[in-house]
């Protein structure tokens, strides 16, 4: 029995979806625009974007040009949005606002396509264009809508896009360190400390550097050393200025001291 009632639920299932499927093409093949429009728009509100967006596709090229073009294109920007292709839905919000500058909805529009790219803003271990793209388009919003209340929301948007590039950057630098790449590690460092001066990796940065420099040296030829184990010590110092209590500091206070007494070594060859 309860085979039974399975197999007529699954009957019931897939002939509603036939018909549905069929009432769908049906429209799309019709010439009736308007009920093409308000099919378009029911499929939207249900949140059928993929139905939805078919139809207001071909409603485009039907009204361009007329007054009811901008909705039907703002519908069709949303689509993308709701089925999450933000590429495209950036795409289409960015020319929606330029074409139609003068609209209630440009504002959003322009929100939307910054929006869009933000969502669209990598893992920082990839390459990072759009998120830079995303930065530019956000605060082309916040310069364009200053009295908007969303530029709070697009000021913490381009915070974490800058977070991200920074940890990027951070870790390219960490990555040079580790395959002992030492002379490129301590460029990379100090870039981004020059980058991102307040950066939440400072410490770790400027402790690396000092390592770096270290490292560098023992590898260095003789003429080389001295002046490399000085700027260890120097990197030394410069951490303990801006960390007294750094959590490095016993690696540290060796380093330094080590460096000396390579220093002095040297000394007493010259000598």
């Amino acid at each position: 029995m309860l085979k039974k009632i399975k197999y007529i639920l699954a009957g019931l299932l897939i002939t509603i979806v036939v018909s549905s499927c069929g009432n769908f093409n049906r429209i799309l093949k019709s010439t009736n625009l308007e009920e093409k429009y308000k099919a378009a728009q029911a499929y939207y509100l249900k949140g059928d974007y993929y139905h939805a967006q078919q139809l207001f596709e071909e409603l485009i090229t039907y009204y361009r040009g007329t007054a009811e073009a901008e909705k039907i294109y703002y519908y069709y920007a949303y689509c993308y949005y709701g089925m999450e292709d933000f590429v495209t839905a950036a795409y289409y919000f960015k020319t929606y606002a330029s074409t139609y500058p003068n609209s209630k909805y440009a504002c959003e529009a322009q929100y939307l396509n910054a929006y869009c790219t933000y969502l669209d803003s990598p893992d920082f271990s990839l390459d990072q264009t759009n998120t830079l793209t995303a930065i530019k388009d956000l605060q082309l919003f916040v310069d364009l809508y200053p009295k908007s209340d969303t530029v709070v929301i697009c000021n913490k948007l381009i915070d974490d896009l800058r977070f991200k590039l920074e940890v990027k950057e951070f870790e390219v630098s960490k990555l040079y360190y580790k395959m002992q790449e030492y002379k490129a590690a301590i460029v990379s460092f100090k870039n981004t400390l020059k980058d991102y001066p307040e950066t939440k990796f400072k410490e770790e940065c400027l402790y690396c550097i000092m390592k770096s420099y270290y490292s560098y040296a023992n590898e260095s030829v003789p003429a080389k050393k001295e002046e490399r184990f000085k700027a260890a010590m120097l990197a030394y110092q410069a951490l303990l200025e801006s960390f007294p209590q750094t959590k490095y500091l016993k690696d540290a206070e060796n380093v330094n001291k080590n460096s000396q007494k390579e220093i002095d070594k040297l000394k007493s060859k010259k000598s």
